[in-house]
């Protein structure tokens, strides 16, 4: 090994490291506080706690669902769309992930509100959307569909559509295609767009403070419940405990999330 590739190595290792260690302080921050002057066992017997983890669970569950389910059709089409039109509809749904989430909170009530322009129209068939649990699961599916459709989209993009051609000639309709053919090369960029996208609706805020709120039971996800704490007489020890929760279980249901996808592919 010569001297330059040995200083440009450990270049590389010295920049991994720098970040590494940025993204490790806070978390062991927050373990260390839960240590010294947090209750974690505390919170992991209330029932408080566990409706609000079971409402992020079932809430973020549901807005992957539906972002796999309406994003795979839409990545696809724009993947295999040259016009500008797509280009466009690309950009918009950009959108989401620069909005702050307060933005996205306003806009969704601007919408789909009492007072937003579908407001009437939902009332009138009897539906009222915000403040509800379902303004939750729309709330996170508008900050998390993106992560998983630019996902989808690079992957139908990356792949040669000629390979669907061929299969059509042998006779594969275009579903058998799909399935055979297209969706086993884009399996990786679907898993990987699927965990981001939950991973993004379970930490999902911002959006779903101003649209849905934050009542217990009803709305109060783990993220709302660690803001609700911290702004309590519990304050920042209260945050922490719950925090610690938040993070122990995420973390384990993204290493098996991450296993899972790794081994698994459409068939298994």
């Amino acid at each position: 090994m010569t001297v330059r590739s040995t200083v440009a190595r450990t270049g590389l290792v010295a920049a991994a490291a720098v970040l590494l260690l940025f993204l490790a302080l806070p978390l062991i921050g927050i373990a260390w506080r839960a240590l010294t002057d947090g209750d974690v066992a505390t919170e992991l017997g209330s029932t408080a706690t566990w409706e609000a983890l079971r409402l992020s669970v079932v809430t973020s569950t549901l807005a992957l669902a539906l972002a796999v389910l309406l994003g795979t059709p839409l990545a696809y089409l724009l993947a295999r769309s040259g016009s500008p039109a797509a280009r466009v509809v690309t950009s918009l749904l950009d959108l989401p992930l620069v909005l702050p989430p307060t933005v996205a909170g306003i806009a969704l009530l601007t919408a789909f509100g009492r007072a937003g322009y579908l407001g009437d129209a939902l009332d009138g068939i009897g539906l009222t959307v915000s403040f509800t649990t379902a303004a939750v699961v729309l709330a996170q599916l508008f900050v998390s569909a993106p992560f998983f459709v630019r996902a989808a989209y690079a992957g139908f993009a990356s792949m040669d559509p000629h390979l669907e051609g061929v299969a059509y000639t042998l006779g594969l309709s275009r579903w058998r295609t799909f399935r055979s053919v297209t969706l086993p090369l884009v399996w990786p960029a679907l898993a990987g767009g699927a965990v981001l996208c939950w991973a993004r609706a379970l930490g999902e805020l911002g959006a779903t403070l101003l649209f849905a709120g934050s009542l217990p039971g009803k709305t109060q996800t783990m993220p709302l419940a660690i803001l609700a704490a911290f702004e309590s007489e519990a304050g920042l020890a209260g945050a922490v405990s719950l925090s610690v929760v938040l993070l122990g279980f995420a973390f384990v249901l993204l290493v098996a999330l991450h296993r899972l996808t790794a081994t698994a592919g459409p068939y298994r």
